[in-house]
């Protein structure tokens, strides 16, 4: 380690959300701790900003460290204490740990036949990496799927970008991601919901996902994922319909925003969300509290105050300082 400040390595290429690039505000919030130097690289895209260092011949590279395999990292980007990286490049490394964050479970359950996945964080394993998880219901199914031991995965929530708060929103908001059927069998009383209401139901999902909904003929005004910040900012409620395999930034987001929320009762949104958002076991559950949410003045104030203080958890300064203590961890072990 560097008598100094701790050498990081940050690859900004991973862990993309649809509020923002969650490695760059994690990056911006380590530098701004002044404890660590930090080195900003991109394993699948050229660099966008001055401060990033270019990887020669990364267009080579990308598909083998998509595998592992390939070139070591540390070698390009010049003396380091760590690697960290997130997104679906996990390249070798010399004689530097790599830690690699899991937000994305999908691919490990084989929703997609996706075996590569699996092969790819083993072999990275084997050679020494650490895995972060988002949640310890996703420690669990990382380890148990890729059949590697406790030690070897640890639990770092995620930066979630900074929104600015919501004021005087009127539409339901639903952040779609991974499903879409609870939501169509809920549509046509939510419709009905907010147009007693003079309001509308905004969707926030895949271009395929948007696809079923408009061919549905529901009234439903879809918006894409890069509009997910400028949706967040008309909401007076967000509903947050997710299969559980992933981080789920956007409701934190809403209820940093001070948005009230509601969630399904998923494993991962059991442990991150209770007490902060409303969380139903059941489709029949969703519009009576919607209706408590959008109508009690006591309710929605409460749950803003709860929501806030929760969100606060997963601030980027929260997750710097969460990492910067793992790579403190990563690089004494790796040394002695």
């Amino acid at each position: 380690m560097s008598e100094e400040r701790l050498r990081v390595g940050l690859d900004l290429d991973g862990s993309l959300e649809s509020l923002g690039n969650s490695m760059t505000d994690l990056a911006n919030a380590l530098d701004a701790t002044g404890e660590c130097s930090l080195v900003r690289f991109r394993t699948r895209s050229a660099p966008v900003a001055a401060n990033e260092r270019r990887l020669a011949l990364r267009f080579l590279w990308t598909p083998l460290w998509r595998r592992s395999l390939g070139a070591t990292i540390d070698r390009r980007l010049g003396p380091l204490d760590v690697i960290h990286v997130a997104g679906r490049a996990t390249p070798p490394t010399k004689s530097t740990p790599l830690i690699i964050s899991v937000d994305d479970l999908r691919p490990l359950r084989g929703e997609k036949g996706e075996h590569q996945r699996i092969a790819q964080l083993r072999r990275a394993v084997a050679r020494g990496a650490v895995l972060v998880a988002s949640t310890r219901s996703a420690r669990h199914e990382v380890q148990r799927v890729l059949d590697v031991q406790p030690t070897r995965v640890v639990v770092v929530p995620p930066a979630v970008p900074l929104v600015e708060p919501t004021r005087d929103g009127t539409a339901l908001v639903v952040n779609l991601t991974g499903v879409v059927a609870p939501f169509l069998r809920m549509a046509p009383e939510l419709v009905a919901f907010a147009r007693h209401r003079d309001a509308e139901v905004v969707a926030v999902t895949s271009a395929a996902v948007a696809q079923r909904i408009r061919a549905s003929g529901l009234d439903v005004t879809v918006r894409s994922r890069a509009e997910a910040r400028s949706a967040l900012t008309e909401a007076r409620v967000v509903l947050h319909v997710s299969d559980g395999a992933r981080f789920p930034s956007f409701a934190i987001a809403a209820l940093a925003a001070g948005v009230p929320t509601i969630a399904r009762a998923t494993t991962i949104n059991r442990e991150l969300l209770s007490g902060a958002a409303v969380l139903t076991e059941s489709d029949e559950e969703v519009l009576p509290a919607l209706g408590e949410l959008w109508e009690s003045p006591t309710r929605r104030a409460i749950t803003i105050a709860a929501g806030r203080a929760r969100a606060e958890d997963f601030a980027p300064a929260t997750a710097a300082r969460a990492y910067l203590s793992l790579y403190r961890d990563v690089v004494r072990g790796w040394s002695s």
